[in-house]
């Protein structure tokens, strides 16, 4: 790789981790009028195709098992999910949500929509973007040959 091509890289890298974070802040703003966290929204919405045990929605949403257990609980709490007892297995719950979560789930859909600009061109072509290159870093095998900063060829280039 050559000097600009590291340059690119590393600012490539600099502008996700920042994009990341002002994102996440924006979402904790649009979130924290309906008293939930981004932690809590991922959760419900790992929930709204249907009930999940603990293990089933950690995998969904790309987090461990242990990490997602408090979240839950106050989701519990707060009467936005339910623990069900799953019927073969009585060590385990199945988790669904409530109505009041569901309703819950669809404002703060619509809270973090709205938190962002409109632009569905500029949206669409970054969300295929990213799905590139974030499937480039799980399945680097299937990428393009890349360098050691696992960053594939593809976006060293543009």
């Amino acid at each position: 790789m050559n000097g600009n091509s590291e340059s690119d890289v590393r600012e490539g890298y600099r502008l996700l981790v920042q994009a990341a974070r002002l994102l996440q802040r924006r979402q904790d703003e649009a979130l924290a009028p309906l008293g939930l966290t981004r932690a809590a929204a991922i959760a419900m919405g790992g929930l709204a195709n249907g009930p999940l045990n603990q293990e089933q929605l950690a995998a969904a949403i790309h987090v461990r098992s242990q990490t997602i257990g408090r979240v839950l609980e106050r989701l519990y709490s707060a009467g936005l999910v339910t623990r069900t007892r799953h019927p073969r297995d009585r060590r385990q719950f199945i988790i669904g949500l409530t109505d009041a979560g569901r309703t819950l789930l669809q404002s703060a859909r619509d809270a973090q929509a709205n938190a962002f600009p409109a632009d569905s061109l500029g949206w669409r072509k970054l969300r295929m973007e990213l799905t590139r290159f974030v499937d480039s870093l799980q399945n680097p095998t299937s990428a393009e040959p890349h360098s050691s900063s696992a960053v594939p060829r593809q976006w060293i280039n543009k």
